[in-house]
């Protein structure tokens, strides 16, 4: 048997160069690839890869761009009009295996067409894959091809796919602005924006965490003696946590059976507004109320300037610079000392 070895089936010639480890196909050098098996595998590592809605752009963009290479070759051939060059590569393409196309209702003038195409290596794939939905590589490759042969943008529209149990798939093709870029670019922005949403999602529930743990570690009551609790105030207190820092120091006092609450003032935000200093009134005249004497330290030069301005009235309280000097205070009127 010899090594090289040529055959013409339909006007189209086929070559092997054993020895080179070639194979043409119209003058050209080609590869064969079983469907089932290698085109399957390449095609399901494409989707794996890039995901589902990435890959069928890939594969409608890759068809397109095909489509202008063969389109351009074609158009350039001579005495050759549109209406011939359709059945020159649907032919050519019927040989190489791409299944059977059948070019119908081609109007040059308004540039449209219908495409009914069967059995094509595309459809096997997707039967391989067990898909219920084609794919647009074939699609889209024809649409390249006529953009070239009509010189203007061609896209199309999916009327029907043989994989939906139809004889063959009809594709109709016209005039459009639709471009692959286009829906790259819209792919890409999608998934930006997709990023963007999962990324806002991921900040809202970590600022619900962290006001979660601000809420249990905001201002605790902390028992320093049987009839002593403190209360430390920490960072900036806007209405909400003021609120809560109120609601949950009132509920919780009785059950320490105190009879001082020690507002530790030190850790308190020098960025002091008239709201912080007025809830410091209302915390400690609404322990009074409940039989709680309040005593206020770590007053600093900023508080006290605010609470001047505005006129607060914080002399119903005791004030001590320091925790220690409250807490001494407190047991010395409890009539107790620390030895």
């Amino acid at each position: 048997m010899s090594n090289n070895s040529s055959i013409n089936i339909g006007g189209l010639n086929f070559e092997w160069e054993l020895e080179k480890g070639r194979f043409i196909f119209e003058q050209q050098d080609s590869v064969l690839f079983w469907i089932s098996s290698a085109m399957r595998t390449f095609f399901d590592t494409i989707e794996e890869i890039s995901g589902e809605e990435a890959s069928t752009l890939v594969f409608e963009a890759t068809g397109f761009r095909q489509g202008l290479v063969v389109g351009e070759y074609f158009d350039k051939m001579k005495d050759v009009d549109v209406k011939e060059a359709a059945t020159l590569i649907t032919a050519t393409y019927a040989s190489a295996g791409w299944g059977l196309a059948d070019i119908l209702d081609l109007d040059f003038t308004n540039k449209t067409l219908t495409a009914h195409i069967k059995d094509s290596w595309e459809h096997k794939i997707n039967v391989e894959q067990g898909k219920k939905k084609g794919g647009h590589f074939l699609a889209a490759h024809y649409a390249g091809i006529f953009t070239k042969l009509f010189g203007t943008n061609i896209w199309c529209k999916i009327v029907q796919e043989q994989l939906e149990g139809y004889e063959y798939s009809i594709i109709e093709y016209f005039p459009s602005n639709i471009t692959v870029s286009d829906n790259i670019h819209e792919l890409a922005r999608k998934k930006e924006s997709e990023q963007i949403s999962q990324l806002e999602q991921v900040v809202e529930e970590k600022t619900k965490e962290l006001k979660d743990l601000v809420k249990r570690i905001s201002s605790p009551i902390i028992p320093v003696h049987d009839d002593i609790v403190i209360v430390p105030l920490l960072g900036k207190y806007d209405e909400d946590r003021s609120e809560l820092l109120v609601t949950n120091t009132l509920n919780n006092l009785p059950q320490y059976k105190a009879s001082y609450l020690v507002l530790d003032l030190t850790g308190l935000d020098r960025d002091i507004s008239q709201h912080t200093a007025s809830l410091l009134e209302k915390i400690g005249s609404a322990a009074n109320l409940i039989g709680i004497k309040t005593i206020l330290v770590g007053i600093s030069p900023e508080l006290s300037i605010v609470v001047s301005q505005a006129h607060i009235n914080l002399s119903q309280f005791d004030c001590f610079q320091t925790l220690k000097h409250g807490i001494h205070y407190a047991l010395g009127q409890l009539g107790r000392k620390i030895i």
